[in-house]
C-alpha cells in the first residue's frame, strides 16, 4: 500500500511544494530476519512534479532512499489554485499518483 501527500504553498514568489511518499524502499541488500533471504529490491525510481501538466521536477531515485521518502523543492510560477501533480514509478513497474492545490 502506497500513498502520496502533498503540501505546497506559496512562499514570496516561489512555490514550496513538500510531500511524503509511502514506499518500502527495499536496497535488495537487507535480509529478512526469519529466513535470512535477501529481501527483493523495491524501490521509486523516478519522481516527476507537474505544475499544469509542465514538469517542474523529475528526479531520479535509489535503493540508497530511506523507507517512505520525503522530498521538498521550490519553483517559480505557481499561484493560488493551481494544480500540482506528483508521480513516482518503481523497479516492479508500479505507479502512483496524487493531486493538489496550491494553497495562497
Amino acid at each position: 500500500m502506497s500513498e502520496i501527500k502533498i503540501r505546497a504553498k506559496i512562499e514570496g514568489d516561489e512555490t514550496v511544494v513538500k510531500c511524503l511518499m509511502t514506499h518500502p524502499m527495499e536496497s535488495g541488500m537487507r535480509k529478512d530476519n526469519k529466513t535470512g533471504e535477501l529481501i527483493p529490491a523495491h524501490f521509486i525510481q523516478e519522481v516527476i512534479c507537474k505544475h499544469k501538466d509542465r514538469i517542474v521536477l523529475k528526479a531520479a531515485l535509489s535503493g540508497g532512499v530511506s523507507q517512505n521518502p520525503y522530498l521538498s523543492f521550490k519553483f517559480k510560477g505557481g499561484a493560488a489554485g493551481d494544480p500540482i501533480e506528483i508521480s513516482w514509478t518503481d523497479n516492479k513497474g508500479e505507479s502512483q499518483s496524487a493531486k493538489a492545490e496550491i494553497a495562497g
